[in-house]
């Protein structure tokens, strides 16, 4: 999976570091080390992201790959991680070209109880229950990240970008349908924007979104 945000570089200790803006156990499902490559500049760099503290990570460039780069100013970068999406073990009867259904509208689902909002979006998006979602992606409150989300929209064929595009609360044009990300807490709240609405599980139907507590979106493919 790919991931979009911006960044500065900084200069630690005589080793250059980009921070990662996101939680890489939440999204990623993956610890210790971790073998990467990013564009910077156009350019493709081999790099390691290096824990600090509970999922908290940041690349390590070395002098080479900053050397072509001013470090004064934020630069767009595309990071990719191999093996950052959990694979479902059911055989599923979907694919892109044969998804669950065609996504032409969403109706809304109020999660029953907190901590289940990736599952509905989910639900929403393939137009199922909340309990069979649960059963797909094989977790409950609290567990759903967008790696389990991506994963289950893979298995209901439903298409999707393969970036993730955190915006930290800045201004952003958001495509037709998508899933949001806001950041509650020491969790992410999950909600689908569709054709200018937004379909919270918590609050329903609403016709406007606080960008600024934006901290990413996935685009998901419609006509």
């Amino acid at each position: 999976m790919r991931y979009f945000f911006n960044g500065k570089i900084e200069k630690q200790n005589d080793i250059y570091c980009i921070r990662v803006p996101f939680n890489v156990w939440e999204v990623c499902k993956l610890r210790d080390i971790i073998k990467a490559d990013l564009v910077l500049d156009n350019k493709i760099i081999e790099c390691e992201l290096l824990p600090e503290d509970k999922g908290n990570y940041k690349i390590h460039l070395d002098d080479e790959a900053v050397s072509h780069i001013n470090i004064d100013q934020e630069h767009k970068i595309l990071l990719h991680i191999n093996g950052s999406i959990i694979q479902m073990n059911q055989n599923s009867p979907y694919d892109f070209n044969h998804p669950i259904r065609k996504i032409d509208h969403i109706d809304v689902i109020i999660q029953p109880e907190d901590g289940l909002c990736g599952q509905t979006c989910v639900a929403m998006l393939a137009g199922v229950t909340i309990a069979e979602v649960i059963s797909v992606m094989d977790c409950r409150e609290w567990q759903a990240t967008m790696g389990r989300v991506i994963s289950a929209l893979n298995y209901y064929g439903i298409d999707h970008s393969d970036v993730i595009v955190y915006t930290e609360g800045q201004e952003a044009t958001l495509p037709k349908c998508c899933i949001l990300m806001e950041k509650m807490g020491l969790y992410c709240h999950y909600l689908v924007h569709y054709d200018g609405k937004f379909y919270d599980s918590n609050l329903g139907v609403i016709n406007e979104y606080d960008m600024s507590k934006l901290l990413g979106y996935l685009e998901v493919k419609v006509d």
